[in-house]
């Protein structure tokens, strides 16, 4: 698998959907999409692995024959299917019947054939109810396959999948069967429907590049980040977790092996459907994270809503990019929530506060929390100030990090990165200012890979660079009311060089002699030319 590779598999498959979607909304074809190349997905990894579980008695088909040969070993070994099963659910963690793997449907596909779309909705129920060990009820909730959107009569939603299907199998057909490459393209996929369909998609999804800033951040030693990146990370939370971008590049900036579970959360059902396929489809096990559907805010997961703290989840590492500014209803019950008391509530027309004392409070105390928040959270008043006061004299606010504008696909404005720690090293709060270091593009701005590397490389040896970064004492952020607002601790702006109008005035002078001197001799010449002298 090459850079190249992915490149050309992404820009593929968005060319098939731009071209097949028609007049269908992006969103509700994004829907079909990604739900098929999932099934692509956990088709290919399955009947690999049964390959290799079965070895020889692994059919061997003739060129011509189109079917997969799970379909032909099933066929001719009925009474060792149970058993094949349970093998492959304690290896691969799920099992597909042969005639919903996705050679079974792309060859439906290819032929027309006329139960193609029933055949597709028991699958989609089968992988629902009785592909896993654990339950992934809903997951294909937001896929109508019986909407007009795609037909108003049986036989035309048909064709319409029939030819979605072929041409998603045509294009995956010139590409290695690589997972990493699949789930590559997956992510690219989800990036390009967010950047086509405006505000409300770009909700659901942060940025590759942001991700990898704030992976980078919660991947370092929490109590001395000079030290490198942790061994292990246990647990590791995004409690807004959208499409599970923010995790994935967590567990790949630590390696396979080096995180032991993500949690997520999500209140919208379909990104929330999303961020399960999306983790499937990264070759995580059903046992090697959970989501969870619920509204954060209200704390509705109920493995978060244990009080007592000899039984309370604690992270090592918390992740988030929450909704900006959201308005929400705070009630007498939250103030007396035991995430929020000491604190007090956020204020009813931004929640950010809200957000971050949530994931602060299932921090553990040597893990990091990355955050992303707009700008408003360091400056305001009234309610907000108070928060902000006590998380600084607690010694909470670690480093404060402004990006430049226009990253998000959901908003143009610039945003931070608040990251927060209940036990850190240093008596001080890092600022970085970086939002002049970017590349321009056409609809949003990029952070180029050496962006990304000087904000972390700056965060871990926590360095001062004029008109970049600073460590702020506290006294001096107390003498400004405990305003962290990035410009005036940081500023972009140049100086400019004091003049020195001694030096200009005898330079003035030398210019006044030498053109006298200049013109003196220019006359001596017309004067020999008998041309009239100059003034």
């Amino acid at each position: 698998m090459t850079e190249k590779d992915q490149i050309r598999l992404g820009k593929t498959l968005w060319a098939i959907a731009d071209q097949l979607r028609g007049s269908m909304n992006a969103d509700d074809f994004r829907d079909y999409m990604l739900s098929f190349l999932f099934l692509r997905y956990l088709s290919n990894n399955f009947e690999e692995a049964a390959k290799r579980e079965l070895g020889t008695d692994w059919p061997q088909l003739d060129a011509d024959d189109r079917r997969s040969p799970l379909v032909v070993w099933y066929e001719q070994n009925s009474n060792d299917i149970a058993m094949f099963e349970d093998v492959m659910r304690r290896k691969v963690h799920y099992v597909i019947k042969p005639e919903y793997l996705w050679s079974s449907i792309a060859e439906k596909a290819r032929t027309q054939d006329a139960e193609l779309l029933h055949t597709l909705q028991e699958g989609f129920k089968f992988v629902e109810n009785e592909s896993f060990s654990s339950s992934f009820q809903g997951l294909f909730s937001e896929i109508n396959l019986d909407s007009d959107k795609l037909g108003k009569s049986y036989t035309q939603r048909n064709k319409r999948l029939c030819d979605i299907i072929q041409k998603i199998a045509e294009g995956l057909a010139d590409f290695p069967q690589d997972r990493d490459l699949l789930g590559d393209a997956y992510e690219y996929l989800i990036g390009q429907f967010a950047a086509g369909s405006g505000k409300k998609a770009g909700e659901f999804y942060t940025p590759q590049q942001i991700s990898s800033i704030l992976s980078g951040i919660v991947s370092l030693d929490a109590q001395d980040p000079t030290s490198g990146r942790r061994e292990k990370l246990g647990v590791v939370l995004d409690f807004a977790c959208g499409s599970g971008s923010l995790l994935l590049n967590v567990r790949r900036r630590m390696g396979k092996h080096g995180v032991g579970k993500l949690y997520g959360q999500e209140k919208n059902i379909t990104t929330y459907n999303l961020a399960r396929m999306n983790m499937l489809l990264h070759g995580l096990k059903d046992n090697e994270f959970e989501i969870f559907h619920g509204d954060t805010l209200l704390n509705e997961w109920p493995l978060l809503r244990e009080e007592n703290p000899a039984k309370k989840i604690e992270f090592d590492a918390v992740v988030a990019n929450p909704p900006f500014s959201y308005r929400w209803e705070p009630n007498e019950e939250l103030a007396e929530d035991f995430r929020f008391k000491g604190y007090g509530l956020a204020p009813k027309s931004a929640a950010d506060f809200a957000f971050l004392l949530h994931g602060f409070h299932f921090l553990h105390r040597e893990g990091t929390m990355a955050i992303i928040v707009p700008h408003g959270v360091l400056f305001r008043g009234n309610a907000e100030a108070k928060i902000r006061r006590k998380l600084i004299l607690d010694g909470n606010i670690d480093a404060v990090i402004g990006l430049p504008a226009n990253l998000f696909y959901s908003t143009g404005i610039p945003v931070c990165i608040l990251v927060v720690k209940k036990c850190k090293k240093y008596d001080d709060i890092l600022f970085i200012n970086a939002s002049e270091h970017y590349e321009k593009g056409k609809r949003q701005n990029v952070l180029r890979q050496e962006h990304i590397d000087k904000i972390v490389d700056t965060y871990q040896y926590r360095k001062e660079d004029e008109r970049y970064s600073r460590r702020v004492s506290m006294d001096e952020i107390e003498e400004n009311d405990f305003n962290l607002n990035i410009s005036r601790y940081v500023s972009t702006a140049v100086s400019e060089e004091p003049v020195d109008i001694e030096a200009v005035n005898q330079e003035l002078k030398s210019l006044e002699s030498r053109i006298r001197e200049a013109k003196n001799r220019h006359n001596e010449f017309l004067r020999e030319l008998g041309l009239e002298e100059l003034p």
